[in-house]
């Protein structure tokens, strides 16, 4: 998509099973990683590679909900590396141990857990403080800031749902919780 739209990427990286060879013919050599194994999603091998205080992940979202499941997955498998996944509504990242927001009261903030887990908080209209969240149990859908929203987790496993127009904001919330700013 990006070499269709005159833009020449730094590096691609992946299997290259889904781009056709015109594709590739536009994009040097020295700019194509190829990476044979399919044990991985080309999001992951991606993930795996990049190194960089924050990954900005645009086009996960799409067409493809098997895709966008396994990106998630990904997300919360390798949550030391922050990643947010930004489309034109959502952004969504996995969270760290812990996570503070500064949020607008009446923000949206959505929890889905990707396994068993629980958690605090303070800054939620509805806190979770003493629930057990679960990808088949009670999931966080729709919750609300009050206003800066701290969150705490007993483990990782939880992706944060935040409006697109919050990136700022989830940026600088998962650099500080990594030590990054």
């Amino acid at each position: 998509m990006a070499v269709s739209e005159g833009l020449s990427p730094d590096l691609v990286i992946g299997d290259f099973d889904s781009v056709t060879e015109e594709t590739l013919a536009a994009i040097p050599l020295d700019r194509q990683m190829r990476i044979a194994e399919q044990e991985t999603t080309d999001f992951e091998k991606c993930l795996l590679r990049v190194r960089a205080p924050l990954i900005l992940g645009l086009g996960f979202t799409g067409a493809r909900v098997d895709h966008s499941l396994s990106v998630m997955s990904a997300m919360v498998r390798h949550s030391g590396k922050p990643c947010i996944i930004l489309d034109e509504t959502d952004l969504i990242f996995a969270a760290p141990p812990r996570l503070a927001l500064d949020l607008a009261a009446g923000t949206r903030l959505s929890l889905f857990p990707m396994a068993t887990i629980e958690g605090r908080s303070s800054g939620l209209r509805w806190p979770i403080d003493g629930l057990t969240l679960a990808p088949d149990g009670r999931i966080g859908t729709s919750n609300e800031a009050t206003g800066p929203v701290d969150l705490a987790f007993a483990r990782t496993g939880m992706l944060i749902v935040l409006p697109a127009g919050q990136l700022t904001q989830a940026i600088t919330g998962l650099l500080s919780a990594h030590g990054l700013r």
